[in-house]
Parts: structure tokens; sequence; C-alpha cells
């Protein structure tokens, strides 16, 4: 008898997760006839995640072999998605942009992409966008990530690069604080970083909840400021206060590389301690120890990081929120120097290069600006187009949505990488305005909530089967490699541009679906602006050169750019080389509570779940370590309304209302109610959130809303409630 003997091959490549891109080794048997059913994840070296991974990361094989797997595209008729030939899907959906455009013209076809998508994907959609379809109506879901933290990075810096140093510089650090972030539960293998400033009693976190990124801190003696959700803005002004009044400033540095301070002290100058103990609810003696150990780090050359994710760039606020936390940076002098900084975490895998190259409303590649004219010719010959073809800037992400099936609003949307049922704010407003459309297209490996609602659902690749780059939140550029042989059926989605393209009366080479070709063409179309990519090529990722943009190409005959790991040592990408100081005024949460909705609600993430669960919650290991949707609230209110431990709750705002389990924990502010975002049905924490939008950015106000709570019957268990969610959408098809 002969035994077949595993034939093991195993691949280098990225988690398919977050923005910190953890390295993996992907494994498999290449003699079985379906190698995905034996992938297996091994950790790998590397300096990010230095081998360790996360829950989602260990499990993330379980998605290449889900049995409810897409591998047909899917064309609603009588109501219900039935299988189709991608011939006769392409056709309808081609059929359907053309017939869009011809009664609502150009812009009556709206994109909307994802922070998922690898580089080559993100510009090659931007591409088809303004070149096949010559719409304006393009963005993307980052827009609900990052963006605050982008513009206030743009006018401080003059440009934005999540991180501008590498995350492993953050390990020598003793001081560190960190504005509305629990990487504990959303990056855990990003906590290695912050053991030397944990462990000296440097670790600081700003959030309303005593979340594990706060034990963290606490357990090493560090500072937890519990604030009021919506008041991350006075707390950054109440701190440069206390960093002037306490004789705190780094005069030397503010007057050698800044510009603007007087006016930023202006309105700092407002915020007393006591008056910013009264609004945001932290204690005096909090906001001086804080700015101590940031002090007396920075001044030992010990290293000093302020920090900012979403809890403080997701308000109607939050680019100014921004602004304050940088001008604080600036003052204490920690931005451009070695092993200390200001810096933002990206959520998304690839927020930082998905918004490089595209997607963005009012972007094309290289981070250049659309109405720049300089940039529209660059741009343009690559593409082989006149500039004047080229479409003008288009609506922000909640803009465009909210503009969809109505009149003179697009009628037609095709979405690349997103669940907006479930992830946009306002959701069930959204869904209203998807069930508008005369046209829904979801590109998708499973069955969302959004798809579920498609009229085409084109079946696409996922991550372990798909070749490309992606860029991390320290804006290094990362080869992402097929480790596993795709399905019969799905396509990548270069082949599905490309075929939409062709059918619209393109020149068949104008869109290519060769991932390196087509990246080659993102170099040439990135060159000298802002996120330069011309100096990276796939040959030197795969040799391991560590390339962070910018990274120009270099004359023949020269040695090849190193790339940037850190910016602005130097001077700052300003036209004064100075980084800015912005003054910013405090204005408050967009909704105020009052007596019908008297709590503040505020959304985040658990550690066993990605953005709006579409993945992690058809993977059984991940649903049974999360539970169910659940309402996190200190005892005595919920005490209040008659709610106990265990109990069904209904959140309600002014907008809609969500069913959740009731979680009492005594260390929640008595004001404030923490909902996670990531299920789906009537657990959807996005149909409380208000859809206000900062005017800058056009960030919405996802961190704070007023809601009460409500008693109702107890029902489905917890982990069931989630099967039964997962099960009626996947049995829509």
């Amino acid at each position: 008898m002969t035994i077949a003997v595993p034939s093991l091959v195993s691949t280098p490549t990225h988690c398919p997760y977050c923005g910190l891109q953890c390295a993996m080794n992907i494994a498999r048997d290449s003699s079985a006839t379906d190698q995905a059913l034996t992938a297996t994840v091994t950790g790998r070296s590397f300096p990010t995640n230095r081998g360790g991974l996360c829950q989602k990361g260990w499990t993330s094989a379980e998605l290449l072999r889900n049995p409810n797997r897409l591998t047909a595209p899917l064309v609603r008729r009588d109501g219900e998605l039935r299988p189709a030939s991608w011939d006769t899907a392409l056709d309808i959906v081609a059929d359907g942009f053309a017939a869009a455009q011809a009664k609502g013209g150009r812009d009556a076809v709206a994109i909307f992409g994802g922070g998922g998508l690898t580089n080559e994907k993100a510009y090659q959609l931007g591409k088809f966008a303004r070149v096949a379809l010559r719409t304006s109506n393009i963005d993307y879901n980052g827009r609900f990530c990052m963006s605050s933290a982008a513009a206030a990075g743009g006018k401080a810096f003059g440009l934005d690069r999540g991180l501008p140093f590498p995350v492993a510089d953050l390990g020598a650090a003793r001081a560190i604080l960190i504005l509305g972030g629990n990487v504990a539960e959303t990056m855990p293998p990003f906590v290695g970083h912050l053991a030397t400033a944990a462990d000296a009693g440097g670790l600081i976190v700003a959030d309303p909840r005593r979340t594990a990124t706060v034990e963290r801190a606490l357990a090493g003696g560090g500072v937890h400021l519990q604030l009021s959700p919506g008041t991350d803005l006075p707390l950054a002004l109440g701190l440069l206060h206390l960093a002037v009044l306490d004789g705190r400033i780094d005069h030397n540095f503010v007057g050698a590389r800044t510009e603007g301070f007087d006016d930023a002290w202006l309105a700092a100058a407002q915020w007393w301690p006591e008056r910013t103990e009264r609004v945001t609810g932290v204690p005096v003696s909090a906001l001086r120890r804080t700015v101590e150990i940031l002090w007396r780090a920075q001044q030992s050359d010990a290293g000093a990081y302020i920090l900012t994710a979403r809890g403080a760039e997701q308000h109607a606020t939050g680019t100014d929120t921004v602004s304050a936390v940088i001008n604080l940076a600036l003052a204490l002098g920690l931005p451009g120097r070695r092993g200390s900084g200001y810096g933002a975490i990206t959520g998304q895998g690839n927020g930082q290069g998905g918004r490089e190259h595209g997607q963005k409303a009012d972007q094309l590649p290289g981070y250049r600006k659309i109405t720049d004219p300089a940039a529209r010719v660059h741009v343009a010959q690559v593409w082989g187009i006149d500039p004047a073809e080229l479409p003008g800037p288009g609506k922000s992400a909640y803009e465009l949505l909210e503009s969809i099936g109505t009149p003179g609003g697009p009628s037609a949307l095709m979405v690349h990488g997103a669940n907006l049922a479930v992830s946009a704010p306002r959701a069930g407003h959204v869904v209203d305005r998807l069930s508008a459309l005369d046209l829904l297209v979801v590109n998708d490996f499973l069955l969302s909530e959004t798809a579920a609602m498609a009229d085409v659902v084109l079946p696409v690749l996922q991550w372990a089967e798909e070749e490309g780059t992606m860029t991390s939140l320290e804006g290094r550029v990362l080869r992402r490699k097929a480790a596993v042989p795709a399905p019969e059926g799905p396509r990548s989605e270069l082949e599905v541009l490309a075929g939409l393209a062709r059918r619209l009366g393109q020149p068949a080479g104008r869109f290519g679906t060769d991932p390196e070709a087509v990246f080659e063409e993102l170099r040439l179309a990135s060159a000298g602006g802002v996120a330069d990519y011309s100096g990276i090529s796939y040959a030197r990722l795969d040799e391991g050169a560590a390339l962070h943009w910018p990274c120009p190409a270099t004359p023949a005959g020269e040695p090849e750019h190193p790339g940037t790991p850190r910016l602005f040592l130097d001077r700052f990408e300003t036209p004064s080389g100075r980084a800015r100081f912005v003054a910013v005024e405090h204005r408050g949460p967009n909704e105020a509570t009052d007596a019908e909705f008297p709590l503040v609600a505020t959304t985040g993430r658990v550690i066993a779940h990605y953005q709006s669960g579409a993945q992690t919650r058809r993977i059984d290991e991940l649903v049974r370590a999360a539970g169910g949707m659940f309402v996190q609230v200190h005892p005595d209110t919920a005490h209040r309304v008659g709610l106990v431990e265990g109990a069904q709750a209904a959140v309600v705002s002014r907008r809609g209302r969500t069913e959740a389990t009731v979680r009492c924990d005594d260390s929640m502010r008595l004001d404030t109610v923490f909902l996670p975002f990531h299920f789906a049905g009537s657990g959807r924490a996005n149909l409380l959130t208000n859809p206000a939008l900062d005017p800058t950015s056009r960030m919405p106000e996802f961190k704070a809303c007023a809601v009460r709570l409500e008693t109702i019957r107890q029902s489905t268990s917890d982990a069931e409630t989630i099967r039964q969610s997962t099960s009626e959408t996947e049995a829509v098809a």
C-alpha cells in the first residue's frame, strides 16, 4: 500500500486584518486536492509583531476554507440572488452603468472602496472611476478611519503618514501617551512595544473606559485619563496650558523648528486646570502628572511619544482634536527627533496605502490633490488621457452614501471591500439609501450584509490567494504573496475592473490584470508626489528590503534610495520647513445629552472581531470568544432603569435602536455606555451613531451620541443570535 506523504510548502506573507500587518507564514500541503483545507498559520519574526499574532491572526486560515465562500457571480432575479456566468454578470453591470450615466450624467455611477484593498487594487479602482467611468463620485471606508489624523497631520507637518517612524522605535521610550486607542485588543502585538514605558510607569492612556490597554498602564504605575467621550480636544488644550504654566515647554525647539505658537497658546490659555477637569472629568493631579512624565522623558532623552487613535479622531471635531494633540507634542519638542514624536495608529490593513493612490474623493496617486493642475497633468500622462478628462473632487464617504438613490444623486453604486450596512454611521438610513439604488454591485468573497442586498455580487479573491503590496501603519510597503491556490470561479478585482473597462469602451491594455505590472504603473503615477513609491519594486521587496515611503527612484548608476523610515529629522514638509501650530477651539460633541437621552454612547472593538465582523463572525473560535452584542455600563446606571447583568436592553438614540446584553462594569463612567460595532441585524451599534461630519476631514461622529437605556424581554442566547444572523445572510444566496 502506498501512503501519501504531505508535500508542505510555506509562503511568507502578512495578516489580512489590521494596519500592524503582522508577518506570518502560510503552510499548505501542495499535494492535497483542496490545499486551503490544509493551510496553517505560523508567526514570523518581523519588526512589528516579532513572531507574535493575535487570535484573529492565528485563526485567519479558517477564512480560506469557509464553506460559504462565494465562487460564482450572483445576479438578482425575481427578488433572489441566483448564480450566473461571469460574462452575464459583467454585461449586466456594464449595461447598468452605461444606462445610469446616459440618464443622469457621469456622476450617476459611484464607487466605494475599502482600506483593506492592496495598493494595486486601490490604485486601479481610482483609475477605473476617473478614466473608465469619468465619475467624481469615489470615496472609501478609510474616510471613517484615518481622515481626521490625515487632515491634521497635513496642516501641521505638510505630510500625512500614520507613524512617521518605525513602530519598533516605541520600544525604547519611557513615556507614551495614547489618546483613544485600545491597542491591547485591537492589535495585541503592538503592546510589546509599549513595555519599556509601561514598566517605567510612563504609559498614559486617555479613554472613557478602563480598557485592557489602561490595565497595562496601571499595572506599571501609569496613568488613566478617564475623560468624558468627546472631550479629547479640551484635554489636549488643558495639557498644553499646564505645560506652559509649569515651564515644560521646549523653547529652543519651538523657536527653531515651529511657527504659530502664540496663536495656539491664546486658545489653550483659556483652559486652566480646573476648567479642564470640570469639562473632561479628569483630575488636575492626573493632568499635571501626564505633562511631567512626558517632559522628564523628553529632557532625559529617554524617549516620549504621543499617539492618537479612533477614540480621539472619530468626532465632528476630530481634525481640531488631533491638531490640539499635535500642538502639545510640538510644545514639548517631540516631533522630528529620533526617539520621540507624534503618530496616529492606523486601523485598517491598508488604511495608509489605500488613501495614497486614488480612492479618496479629492486625491490622485502619490497623495496628490486632484485640484492641483500639475498633479492632473502628471497622472493623466501616465494614464494616456487628456488632463481635462479627469473629473474634479467628489463627495466624501457619508455624503456620497446619503446622496445615492436620491433625485440627482448616483443611481448605481459599486462597492469593494466594505460592509456598509453594518459599518456606516446611521446605518438604518444608509440601508434605505442602498435599497433605493437602481443597481448595487458588491465585490466580496463572502456574502456580507451589504452583498446580500446587491443586484449583482462578484466573487473575488481573498488575501492569501492574491499577489500585491500593502502599506503598514508605519509607512512600510510590504509584499502580500499568494500562499494558497484560489478555487475555481473567483477572479481578482484587477480582472473585474479590466473586464468592465473593456465593456465600457476602454482600450484592452489600459487596465492591466497582473499585480506587478499595475504596481509598475503605480510607481510612475506616484513619482514626485508626497507618497513617492517610484523607487520601490517587487524585486527589492522580495529581497527583503525595508522600504518606507517616500522612496523616490534614483538615476541609473546611482545607489537605490533606502526609503525613509523616519520623517522630519531635518525639516518638516511645509514651505518654511517648520511645523505649524494650529489654533483650535473646543465645540463639544455635536449632540448633547438631555432628559430624554441622558447617556453618551461610544463605540469600539473587541479583541476577537475586526471591523464589521463580516469575516470574523464566520470563524467559530472567534464567535465563541467574543460572545454576542453587548452594552457595557456602570451597574448603578443600569439599576436606574431596572437592568442587571445579563439582561437584554435596548439602547436608543435619535436615529435608531440597538439590542444588546447588559455587561455591568463598575469602572465605567456613570454617564457613558460602550457598544462594539462588529455585529449585524438588530445588534448594529451604528444604528445609533451620529453622521455629523467634521468640516475638514468629513469624518462622522462615531464616538459620541446621546442615548437612553430601556428594558426588553430576554431573547436568544448571544452566540446563537450571531449564528442566526450570519446564517440568515448567507441563506439569501
